[in-house]
């Protein structure tokens, strides 16, 4: 339900454009100071590098060193020049470089035209201390590094977006303005998105072949197609005078069941989701961000990776002698795999420490009478299929080291809602419960902090919510904090 009319669509551009365009600068600043950086250490590790008798071999003898104002100036031109040179070939688009082929070929081409301006360097030297041999040094050092830094950043961030796999896109709207939002995205060489179809109730203008061929349903079926199938971005391409209502629906849909949707650039009511203008090389759209989405997400990452390799060299101890309990005890594989929802609803293998005899999946149809929770989820207390050594390993959490695989492989962080399995998942009879997904799961959330197995399922979700709507990296540390006596004690574990 709408709390107030609808705003004036030219008002409402003015008030958030403004906004939203400052807010995607953030991932641009951090390549252009990281480009800056590899700039400027590569200059210095050269310089040190060809004057390795003569520079000072002491930290307090270097610093000695005589630094002249031209050489801050010269140093504060190289880095502007540098960070021109890497904009002018598009490389702070981050919408229009998607091949890596093509942006190492982009990167080789801005370093060799810095180290043009490089040989300004042993022109104006004095003293010969910056060579020409040096700048040949330079190029090699500054176009490895910067492709090395370049990739090192995608490579955190492929957690924060989708990581090694596609974004699945779909496009509501069926007449010429979808079409030609069609046809801009076909031509343009990016192998990271994956085209769906459409979504339009076509009843006032004839739908062109092109679009009947790839119609997925109506737009009263959008929230159905929504919640079935793995959907990251639905483009609006509907007519605004003719279609105003149709489109606010549209993102109220997206906004509820948590799929981030674009529109072409016509501003909206929204409550939950984030407006951020964007510019790609064919067209403008405004993004609804259903969840936050800014530099933060790769220092999550970061901390991801990180804690994931701490946390196997940690515990790969406990994990050896779990694996060999496990043997010992039971017969089947040590470690169980699941297929759970991840991100947007996509699905990925989940590792367990096996604590269940073999062939629970098929024992739970004969035990869902005995169901002691409501909602989707199935849980027993006393689940005759868990083995004793698997009560064990589930009260003191062991059993899901092995996410921590999942962490480092980007499927999963270390705080994120819980991920749940297919079955449950395909119970959901309500679209609001699929916002759980626009985030990564995690190996601990709110959820884990308070009551674990023994909270319910509605306050489960609304502790999940709340997470997605609050979340901080301070509170990612808190959860992480806090973690760790919850499952001492073995509070909930089930």
């Amino acid at each position: 339900m709408l709390a107030s009319p609808l705003p004036q669509p030219t008002a409402v551009l003015q008030r958030h454009s403004r906004v939203t365009y400052a807010s995607s600068a953030s991932p641009v600043k951090l390549y252009q100071w990281v480009d800056v950086a590899v700039g400027l250490v590569a200059l210095l590790g050269v310089f040190m590098a060809t004057n390795f008798y003569t520079v000072p071999s002491t930290i307090e003898g270097f610093f000695a060193l005589r630094v002249t104002v031209k050489n801050v100036l010269l140093l504060g031109l190289f880095s502007l020049v540098w960070t021109s040179i890497f904009r002018f070939l598009g490389l702070y688009n981050l919408y229009g470089t998607k091949r890596r082929r093509d942006e190492a070929i982009r990167i080789i081409k801005a370093c060799s035209l810095g180290s043009v301006f490089v040989l300004l360097f042993p022109i104006i030297s004095v003293t010969g201390a910056f060579s020409f041999r040096a700048v040949l040094f330079f190029w090699f050092v500054a176009t490895a590094a910067a492709v090395f830094a370049r990739f090192f950043i995608r490579a955190l961030t492929s957690g924060v977006a989708l990581g090694r796999q596609a974004r699945h896109r779909i496009i509501v709207g069926s007449g010429p303005r979808a079409l030609d939002l069609y046809r801009a995205l076909s031509r343009m060489p990016d192998t990271s998105y994956i085209f769906l179809g459409f979504v339009d109730s076509s009843n006032n203008h004839p739908v062109p072949a092109e679009v009947r061929r790839q119609t997925l349903g109506t737009l009263e079926q959008l929230e159905e197609i929504l919640m079935t199938r793995v959907v990251d971005e639905v483009l609006i391409a509907l007519p605004v005078k003719s279609c105003y209502h149709q489109i606010q629906s549209t993102i109220e849909t997206c906004e509820r069941v948590g799929v981030e949707s674009k529109y072409l650039p016509d501003i909206f009511q929204f409550s939950l989701a984030k407006p951020r203008y964007e510019q790609t090389e064919n067209f403008s759209v405004v993004t609804m961000k259903v969840a936050h989405d800014d530099y933060r997400l790769m220092i999550k990452r970061m901390i991801d990776v990180i804690g994931g390799l701490a946390g196997l060299i940690i515990f790969s101890p406990i994990m050896v002698l779990a694996s060999i309990a496990i043997k010992l005890t039971s017969r089947g594989p040590i470690i169980f795999t699941q297929n759970r929802h991840g991100l947007n609803k996509r699905p990925f293998k989940m590792y367990k420490f096996r604590t269940m005899v073999v062939d629970a999946e098929t024992l739970q149809k004969s035990l869902e009478h005995k169901n002691e929770v409501t909602g989707p989820v199935f849980k027993i207390k006393d689940d005759p299929r868990i083995t004793e050594l698997g009560k064990f390993l589930r009260k003191t959490s062991i059993d899901e080291l092995p996410q921590l695989i999942n962490v480092l492989r980007g499927d999963m962080s270390l705080v994120g809602p819980r991920p749940l399995p297919i079955r449950d998942v395909a119970r959901f009879s309500e679209a609001w419960l699929m916002r759980r997904f626009s985030v990564k799961p995690g190996l601990t959330c709110l959820w884990q902090i308070n009551g674990r197995s023994n909270t319910n399922f509605d306050r489960w979700v609304k502790l999940d919510l709340k997470y997605i709507d609050e979340w901080s990296l301070s509170l990612d540390l808190k959860i992480l904090a806090k973690t760790l006596p919850v499952v001492l004690k073995g509070a909930g574990a089930a």
